[in-house]
């Protein structure tokens, strides 16, 4: 093999790891989201840092998953009180930094509101149970989803994602990537969002 196509297959491969690097290092920034496509044009979302409040509200889909103990439940299980809905993974570096204030969110709110913490992890609870008992996580309810069931009902995109429900099972609202859902401005946008209701 020739110095030439050696120097070039080495400048090949050097653009390849870098592009590759970009794509792995690239930093999670959170998008806001457009409507649901199910949602009228006539009224735009109202957009509050990276919340996207639905105008109007859309029937929440019929989602189903099972608890850490594997019995079924959904979320019509929770008809009568405002959800968030937050779809995460162990794996999901973005999820996990996000999960300890859905912890404090859910300890804070206590019955006003419920966080439904659904994991996508494939094995279920062999990785969510370690998990969850290594950072402590202990107000939420966790909930399990290893077939993926909630990214095609949701109609997601990536994680972690999380939709508010109200107590009539319309969506008031969705979220793309992690928030800081225990500050006091996050916990008066719920209030607010959930009490227009």
């Amino acid at each position: 093999m020739s110095r030439g196509v050696i120097r070039a297959l080495t400048v090949l491969l050097v653009l390849c790891v870098a592009g590759l690097a970009a794509i792995v290092l690239r930093p999670n920034r959170p998008v806001p989201l457009a409507p649901l496509p199910e949602a009228s044009t006539a009224a735009a979302p109202q957009i509050l840092g990276q919340f996207t409040a639905l105008a109007p509200p859309l029937p929440a889909p019929a989602l189903t998953f099972t608890t850490r103990e594997g019995e079924p439940a959904s979320l019509a299980d929770f008809h009568g009180r405002p959800v968030l809905v937050n779809v995460w993974a162990t794996w999901c570096v973005p999820c996990v930094a996000e999960l300890p204030a859905l912890d404090r969110l859910q300890a804070k709110l206590g019955s006003e509101l419920t966080v439904l913490a659904i994991s996508e992890d494939r094995t279920g609870a062999a990785a969510v149970d370690p998990f969850l008992r290594r950072t402590g996580i202990a107000a939420l309810a966790v909930y399990l989803d290893p077939k993926d069931t909630a990214t095609a009902a949701l109609g997601l995109e990536g994680l972690p994602t999380s939709v508010l429900v109200g107590g009539d099972g319309k969506i008031l609202g969705k979220l793309e990537g992690a928030a800081p859902w225990d500050e006091p401005e996050m916990v008066a946008l719920l209030r607010r969002t959930i009490a227009a209701r």
